[in-house]
């Protein structure tokens, strides 16, 4: 007789996670997992889950994983392995369980809650902010109608956020006012911009920051201006440091200085800054006001020795101090949101890092660094020619008159608020981009 153990799944893409899991392939097997889709059999995905639970150290998901493979339609098993699931980052795996128990419990806001969590964390807004909606009249004001407007907002329905923000009283838990603020300060960033559309408008209304250029790629393919892979330019370096400018210009901010920062990144595009904004450059101290604190790439400042103190006293800024990134992460997003951002990438070479070329002959090259000094390359970005690329023809013009006008149109919001960064560069309504 099999043990339960000797089980093995029989749809086609459990097998192949099945078979990456004999291999010693664990991130294929979680990637078989996605591509299985919601329609799975549980119970399946329970063996396969477990299975990897228990390669990756996992105790409490794999048990909960066992539990289910044992029981798949049990609604505390289906509850557990959700809930375990969310607390090991496999959030997609979690909403197929949680969403059959709140179908058979419609009044447990416990399930509903971890089921949004799932959402949440699976950018599929739209879904979570449909859940609560559904449960209006059930659920309490902290912290489900406050879910309910986030989720809202983040999917791009603004008439549902602002009508369930009008509901919504003080919280009488002080947990609470930070979030509300940070909500209330989303709702009058999107005010200000009238009807928001389009990633610049997005990307201010969520995270309050100012997004300098749009990539010129792509944009039917679902990048809406966002880079993949860049090789960075000292022509793009520079495109994003005059969008600065007219920022600081058009909304009034009158720095005294460019602040640098330790890292070699930022150490260049800060000396170009001093250059293009005319101002003296000065070591980055913490507490000083009105100062542009320049940051090539702000996950590359977290590996510097003193970076994670500094991007810690970042998020509680001096007045009129101004936190530029040139080259920001959608994908991996740095703890602390910058105000002004150059663009926005999945993968980024700098243009003093290892390049990649290929010849005439079709061959692949790779160049090694510039290690030229900085201030040799910083006078090249102040140099360069910041005429934009015209790309592939597919997006709207990036032209310096409409971001002019947008700098304008935010003159009264920006600069307000925390800077704790929401993972999010437009409304997503669904797991795939929008």
């Amino acid at each position: 007789m099999f043990s339960r153990r000797a089980r093995r799944p029989r749809s086609a893409e459990l097998t192949k996670a099945w078979e990456c899991l004999d291999s010693g392939d664990l991130p294929g097997a979680v990637r078989q997992l996605r591509a299985a889709g919601e329609e799975a059999p549980i119970a399946e995905v329970a063996l396969v889950v477990e299975r990897a639970a228990r390669s990756a150290g996992f105790d409490d998901l794999e048990q909960a994983a066992a539990a289910l493979a044992a029981k798949p339609g049990d609604a505390n098993s289906l509850f557990a392995f959700g809930y375990a699931c969310v607390e090991r980052g496999l959030s997609f795996l979690a909403i197929p369980p949680l969403r059959t128990v709140l179908s058979h419990n419609p009044g447990s806001l416990m399930v509903l809650r971890e089921l949004v969590s799932a959402y949440e964390r699976e950018e599929r807004h739209q879904e979570a902010a449909a859940e609560l909606a559904l449960r209006e009249g059930e659920f309490s004001d902290w912290p489900d109608r406050y879910l309910l407007v986030h989720n809202a907002i983040m999917a791009g329905d603004l008439d549902l956020a602002r009508r369930q923000h009008a509901l919504l009283p003080d919280p009488e838990d002080e947990q609470w006012r930070p979030p509300q603020a940070r909500q209330t300060r989303m709702l009058e960033r999107a005010a200000a911009l009238g009807e928001p559309s389009g990633l610049r408008d997005w990307q201010y209304v969520i995270g309050g920051q100012v997004l300098g250029t749009l990539s010129p790629f792509g944009f039917e393919a679902g990048m809406a201006g966002r880079y993949a892979y860049l090789q960075d330019t000292p022509e793009l370096c520079l495109r994003g440091l005059r969008r600065l400018e007219t920022l600081l210009s058009a909304t009034g901010a009158n720095p005294r200085s460019v602040s640098l920062l330790p890292d070699r990144g930022s150490r260049i595009l800060g000396l170009a800054a001093a250059e293009v904004l005319r101002l003296p450059a000065v070591p980055f101290e913490a507490g000083r006001p009105d100062t542009v604190v320049v940051a090539y790439d702000l996950d590359e400042l977290a590996g510097h020795p003193s970076g994670p103190e500094i991007i810690g006293g970042l998020f509680e800024r001096a007045p009129g101090q101004v936190l530029h990134e040139h080259a920001s992460s959608w994908t991996d997003t740095p703890a602390v949101a910058a105000d002004s951002v150059g663009l926005l990438h999945q993968v980024v070479v700098a243009p003093w890092g290892e390049r990649l070329r290929f010849g005439e002959d079709g061959e692949r090259h790779q160049e090694p660094a510039d290690d030229r000094p900085e201030e040799e390359l910083a006078d090249g970005i102040a140099g360069a020619d910041a005429t934009p690329d015209e790309g592939d023809g597919e997006g709207p013009a990036d032209t310096d008159e409409a971001f002019a006008a947008f700098a304008g149109s935010v003159r009264d919001t920006w600069l307000r608020g925390d800077r704790t960064r929401v993972k999010s560069s437009g409304p997503v309504r669904s797991s795939r981009f929008a």
